[in-house]
């Protein structure tokens, strides 16, 4: 299914039974009887570079502990604590997520709905490669924090302040809506390239079941400026 980008949002979910379950990655959603045939690991770059909590070390191909020349080396990158969306009135504290057990990423719990999450099984906003962070669309109370996602606009500003304080800003390229059964796990993984941001919530139609919203949401951005002191 191609991308679609104007699509209003579907049946609320706090007005029916929830299952709000962010599947991020299509080829992961075994909730939707597709079984799990590739996942994150299978785009990381492997060309010698790590990533994590612990940010990018090199994205020089070969032994990454080579200290002779201080220009090869990275140093680790500090994580992110906060994102601002002033487009869509978000201002959301950032939480580290890694994988949940049906091999989708993981999402803050929905009891902090207010909150997003930080996949740290992949770059630290503003390092080299695909940065992703998620959140929820709603709960049965209300909406939630990426609610208003879908209204993101080529050319808006999102900012990631990072816990040694630096910000790192970026600027919305596209939102596009995905069929869960089809996540572009090409455009969405990568440690390798110039930085990038994806924020990634549920839309479309309500279709219930473990399923949820039948859509991704994904705003795709790219490094506006590199870290600097708030």
């Amino acid at each position: 299914m191609p991308a679609r980008t104007t699509r209003a949002p579907g049946r609320r979910p706090w007005s029916v039974p929830l299952a709000v379950v962010l599947v991020l990655v299509g080829v992961f959603a075994t909730g939707a009887g597709l079984g799990r045939t590739a996942g994150p690991f299978d785009w990381v770059d492997t060309t010698g570079s790590t990533s994590g909590t612990t940010g990018l070390t090199s994205g020089i191909a070969g032994s990454t502990s080579d200290t002779s020349d201080p220009a090869r080396v990275r140093q680790p990158a500090s994580r992110p604590v906060r994102l601002s969306v002033p487009a869509i009135n978000v201002s959301a504290p950032i939480t580290p997520v890694g994988q949940a057990k049906d091999g989708s990423v993981d999402v803050p719990p929905l009891s902090q709905h207010d909150q997003t999450g930080w996949y740290d099984l992949g770059p630290v906003p503003g390092e080299p490669g695909r940065a992703i962070i998620v959140g929820h669309v709603d709960t049965k109370s209300g909406p939630a924090v990426f609610y208003r996602l879908r209204e993101l606009k080529p050319g808006d500003r999102i900012e990631v302040t990072r816990a040694d304080q630096t910000v790192v800003a970026f600027t919305v390229d596209t939102v596009e809506y995905f069929d869960k059964a089809k996540f572009p796990a090409d455009r969405v993984y990568g440690d390798d390239g110039p930085p990038g941001l994806r924020l990634i919530t549920c839309g479309g139609e309500w279709i219930g079941g473990r399923t949820g919203y039948q859509d991704n949401v994904i705003a795709f951005a790219s490094l506006t400026t590199t870290p600097a002191a708030p």
